[in-house]
């Protein structure tokens, strides 16, 4: 049999720079340990377990990331794979399901990759993740000054871009359509995502 999480399950933490640190090799630790289809993440100060996203969100990704890839900038990969990024400041440590870093500032011998190295992060919503996803992942991406943000949200079956951020504010412009219409991604990749054939 098995087991489901609905809901993410949590373990928390005191705050400050060295219970995140501490935070972060516990997490190192969970990771070897979940089952597979699972993942972990820091959010709120506290390790956040959850189902990976279903197949079916698949063709989604793999059409953005099919999109993105020639307009990604001199320098930097987009990758789908499992990478874990930090923001200390902010106490967080985020697996996009999709990213784009810097390939020069992501060749550590570690699992623990620098958030300021992301050029865009992407994210799916799923039940048990859309808040997190609307919420601190728009301010946390947008004060660590992530250029680009895309909020594919399964449930509504709309793509949000969030960009223009700020230390202080966060991002301070977004835009947002249907699947099946068409919508601009911004510097530094510059072109029109297309979305006619995808499924929520």
């Amino acid at each position: 049999m098995t087991a489901m999480i609905e809901h993410p399950a949590t373990v928390t933490t005191d705050e400050g720079p060295e219970a995140f640190e501490r935070l972060c090799r516990d997490l190192e630790r969970a990771s070897a340990a979940l089952p597979d289809g699972y993942r972990a993440e820091i959010i709120g100060g506290k390790i956040v377990m959850s189902p990976w996203s279903q197949g079916v969100y698949n063709d989604v990704l793999d059409s953005l990331l099919d999109q993105l890839t020639p307009h990604v900038p001199a320098g930097h990969r987009a990758r789908t794979t499992p990478n874990l990024y930090l923001f200390p400041e902010s106490a967080r440590a985020y697996g996009p399901d999709l990213h784009v870093a810097d390939r020069a500032a992501t060749r550590v011998r570690s699992i623990h990759l620098p958030g300021s190295a992301l050029t865009l992060a992407a994210e799916q919503t799923s039940v048990s993740t859309r808040e997190v996803d609307w919420g601190e992942k728009v301010e946390v991406y947008g004060k660590a000054e992530v250029p680009v943000y895309v909020l594919l949200d399964m449930q509504e079956g709309t793509v949000t871009v969030f960009h223009d951020p700020t230390p202080d504010l966060g991002y301070r412009q977004r835009s947002q359509i249907k699947f099946g219409e068409e919508i601009r991604i911004p510097a530094p990749f510059g072109f029109t995502l297309r979305t006619d054939d995808w499924e929520s």
